[in-house]
């Protein structure tokens, strides 16, 4: 979004608007509640269930920079590994019966500048481009809004990972561009594609989201009307 109120300061050069900033809170340890999920903190001890959830899907872990689990120990390493960086925060995504459907993060968390990321995203085939992945999406992104302050959220992606642009597109992310060989993973280069929703723009994509998931735009389990037409 561009600046709609830029200044000139004394060298008569454009400056950004002022801010009266007070740092984001940093996510904590905290289990939501929604009408088709709910989001508990990730443990190295859910590594069998979410290994059921996640199936033979050994497709969904291409573009990660792990390579998929063959059985419990690899999962348990993998979400071992997840826990001990300092920025990130996981969760486990689990059905209103309590079975588990799959996990995504925060990640990132970089409060004095009030910017959070989302990633780690592994839906299990049961909760992939349903109503509930998208209120698991929209769970994190109001708590990091409204609840910690931050002002930008982020979305990162390799950039030929086609289905993880559509879906931050759907959810309201503004493309912000691709960073050219970016990094490498399993022995191959990557560009990432980086994508964002700001402080700005979130009361919008906040109202698209909570009217898409209400029970009014659904009939036998099917949309009437879709989330990008509701921005």
């Amino acid at each position: 979004m561009a600046e709609t109120n830029t200044r000139l300061n004394e060298f008569g050069q454009p400056i950004g608007r002022a801010l009266t900033w007070q740092p984001a809170r940093s996510p904590r340890p905290h289990t939501f509640v929604g009408a088709d999920v709910t989001l508990e903190p990730l443990q190295a001890a859910h590594a069998a269930e979410l290994l059921d959830a996640l199936g033979h899907t050994p497709e969904m872990w291409t573009y990660l920079p792990v390579d998929p689990p063959r059985n419990v120990a690899d999962l348990t390493a993998i979400i071992a590994s997840q826990l001990e960086q300092p920025d990130a925060l996981p969760f486990l995504v689990r059905d209103p019966g309590g079975v588990a459907l799959g996990t995504l993060s925060f990640m990132r968390d970089q409060p004095a500048l009030g910017s959070i990321e989302v990633g780690w995203v592994t839906f299990g085939p049961a909760l992939q481009r349903t109503r509930a992945s998208t209120e698991a999406q929209y769970l994190l992104m109001r708590h990091a809004f409204d609840d910690l302050g931050y002002r930008r959220y982020e979305w990162k992606c390799d950039s030929l990972n086609a289905p993880s642009r559509r879906a931050a597109q759907r959810l309201g992310f503004v493309e912000e561009g691709t960073w050219r060989n970016a990094l490498i993973t399993k022995g191959r280069n990557r560009d990432t594609t980086w994508f964002s929703i700001i402080v700005e723009e979130w009361p919008a994509v906040k109202t698209a989201l909570e009217t898409w998931l209400s029970d009014d735009n659904f009939e036998d389990g099917r949309q009437r009307r879709s989330l990008a037409s509701l921005r």
